[in-house]
């Protein structure tokens, strides 16, 4: 039998990821009541963050060899630019490492730098890891489709096998390039026309203004919330909805972040629903009671009237359920629970959802067919190649508008900012507004 010591780097790794993902699942299943508030919050944390470093290091693993140990065999490692260059890969892979340790240590009203090259450099290895598999898996093909007709010299080979990591590293620092500079762009507006059955005429072209998403943490601080608060502002909005993942840590510290919230004033009201990572940060709510304090209401497996300013006969219904992770964490107090969100939501009033993710959109109108709009964020729209087609395949509604059925609707945010990763390619952060149309 082959002991641990035997085992290569790799399936060391894989083992500890294996290890901590099963005390995540010990955690969250027999000590979740049992552990202090606090000490539960930190105790997910730390697993999270030892859980990523854990799968981490087998692709680290991967990239050193392919971005240094393949150039030490070569000539090129009695360059002078050898040693800087391995300095440097060094570097970048700590920096990628330690960018889910800022959570626990680096959260402030405005982002550090640290925090901001830790998470860029993630974003990085992201996707210099799936270029140097991508590019091995074609050099692969390519050898066993051409097989052992013409064997090329050590000279072709080896330069065969440097070009692989050099193209790799080109391509990433371009991506990563274009990547933080549309992450740094405002978000778009995206007006978005829904007709919704059994809305009063009197409430035609009725404004919402969706957000989702925003991640106020290590990367997203106050300026960029302030910006996107004097955006929604300039759209006069009758209801302002934020539909899940403010924040990615505790309101006590992240506070002066969130007082541009306050600034906003729709006639109609602000609601909140939580997000899978609300209940990351085990503070849910404090985080109630701060956005109260700002005038926003939590929808907490509750609904409220939202009446016609022409006529106090006229209303509709909007509801609000909490984040189906709030199940999975046991979090006491908490999870999805439509049919208390519907209470006293008949289908003679149309009826609007929020909920935030998308799989929590399907199951509501499995078992409450008669809404007539959902509004979901989470998925980010992938946020970032190579990530887009996971998020695309892993969520029922990836992003946009979807009609489901004859009477209802259901709309996915791309997000109003991203998470962590202060990247995004292949998509892009918006804030939407939706107009709704009576019949």
């Amino acid at each position: 039998m082959i002991s641990f010591k035997q085992l290569p780097l790799e399936a060391k790794a894989a083992v500890a990821a294996g290890v901590v993902f099963f005390s995540m699942m010990l955690s969250r299943s027999y000590l979740a009541e049992q552990l202090e508030l606090r000490m539960r919050r930190w105790l997910l944390r730390l697993q999270m963050a030892v859980f990523a470093n854990a799968l981490m290091l087998i692709g680290s693993l991967h990239v050193w060899r392919s971005t240094v140990t393949t150039f030490s065999r070569s000539s090129a490692a009695s360059s002078f630019f050898f040693m800087p260059w391995k300095i440097a890969v060094f570097m970048f892979l700590a920096l990628a490492h330690s960018s889910f340790f800022t959570l626990l240590f680096l959260v402030a009203e405005e982002p550090y730098f640290f925090s901001l090259a830790a998470y860029t450099c993630l974003g990085a290895y992201i996707i210099l890891i799936f270029f140097l598999f991508t590019l091995g898996s074609v050099e692969q093909a390519y050898k066993f489709l051409a097989g052992r007709g013409a064997k090329a010299g050590t000279g072709n080979k080896n330069s065969r096998t440097a070009m692989k990591p050099v193209l790799a590293v080109m391509l990433t620092v371009v991506l990563t390039v274009v990547g933080l500079l549309n992450a740094s762009r405002p978000p778009t507006v995206n007006s978005v026309e829904v007709p919704v059955h059994k809305l009063p005429s009197t409430m035609n072209n009725l404004k919402v203004v969706l957000l989702s998403d925003i991640h106020l943490g290590p990367t997203v601080g106050k300026t960029k919330l302030a910006m996107t608060v004097r955006m929604v502002k300039a759209l006069k909005p009758d209801i302002t909805v934020i539909v899940g993942d403010l924040t990615d840590s505790e309101a006590e510290i992240i506070r002066p972040a969130v007082e541009p919230l306050g600034e906003l004033n729709s006639p109609l009201g602000t609601y909140f629903v939580t997000g899978n990572h609300e209940y990351y940060t085990s503070d849910v709510s404090n985080w109630f009671e701060l956005l109260k304090s700002f005038n926003i209401r939590p929808l907490h497996n509750e609904n409220v009237k939202i009446v016609s300013p022409k006529s106090t006969d006229d209303w509709f219904c909007l509801a609000g359920v909490d984040d189906i992770e709030a199940d999975v964490l046991r979090y006491s107090g908490h999870g999805m629970d439509l049919k208390k969100a519907l209470r006293d939501c008949s289908s003679e009033h149309a009826i609007v959802l929020l909920a935030h993710q998308p799989i929590a959109a399907k199951w509501a109108l499995q078992e409450r067919p008669d809404i007539n709009l959902i509004l979901s964020g989470h998925t980010h729209g992938g946020q970032m190649f190579p990530l887009n087609a996971g998020a695309y395949f892993l969520n029922p509604f990836f992003v946009g508008l979807y009609k489901v059925g004859q009477n209802t609707f259901v709309y996915v945010s791309p997000g109003t900012m991203y998470f962590g990763i202060p990247m995004r390619l292949g998509s892009r952060a918006e804030i939407t507004e939706i107009i709704l149309r009576s019949p």
